[in-house]
């Protein structure tokens, strides 16, 4: 978790008079369908900034959405790319325990001290993996990183677990080390 929002929270107590955990509790016994509805009722009811009042609904809105869920919204009727999915995942978190797992509404993002891959079913037969390198050439297979933009340096496409290879593997431990 970043520093500063850490700290927010730490000071979420004192600023706002109740826990982060009480604030998610409120929120959950309402249960808003929109982030704006959310964030009106703590600005209005209780008088919480607008600052604080964001960070609330947003960590709120994460604790509801279970990364089971969310991988299964990602991989429905793509269900043939989660024997890719599972290969890269697994041969990542074998480079470390500081290797961070975290699925997203769309992509997982695999992090170790910052960001260092992304995988993201794009297409029905396609999953575009992104990686985040310092300074590396851009080739045939290691593309530039496309959709990605700047959250990703490169992209490789894999659509079929024979691509989680060798090559594939030299360029995560790469991207896993740079980002450490």
């Amino acid at each position: 978790m970043e520093p500063a929002l850490q700290t927010m929270i730490n000071n979420m107590p004192e600023k706002t008079g109740k826990s982060l955990e009480q604030w998610k509790v409120i929120l959950k016994e309402k249960s808003f369908a929109k982030h704006g509805e959310a964030l009106n009722f703590l600005k209005k009811e209780f008088g919480v900034s607008h600052g604080f009042a964001n960070t609330i609904v947003k960590l709120s809105q994460d604790a509801q959405e279970h990364p089971e869920d969310l991988l299964s919204a990602q991989y429905k009727g793509k269900e043939s790319l989660l024997p890719i999915y599972k290969a890269l995942v697994s041969m990542m978190t074998k480079f470390g325990e500081e290797v961070k797992v975290s699925p997203k509404k769309t992509s997982v993002s695999i992090i170790r001290k910052r960001q260092f891959a992304l995988i993201k079913p794009s297409t029905k037969t396609r999953i575009d993996l992104g990686l985040k390198f310092n300074d590396k050439e851009i080739g045939d297979r290691l593309q530039n990183s496309g959709p990605f933009g700047t959250m990703c340096t490169h992209r490789v496409q894999l659509s079929d677990l024979n691509e989680v290879d060798e090559e594939l593997k030299s360029w995560l431990v790469q991207a896993y080390q740079e980002a450490g």
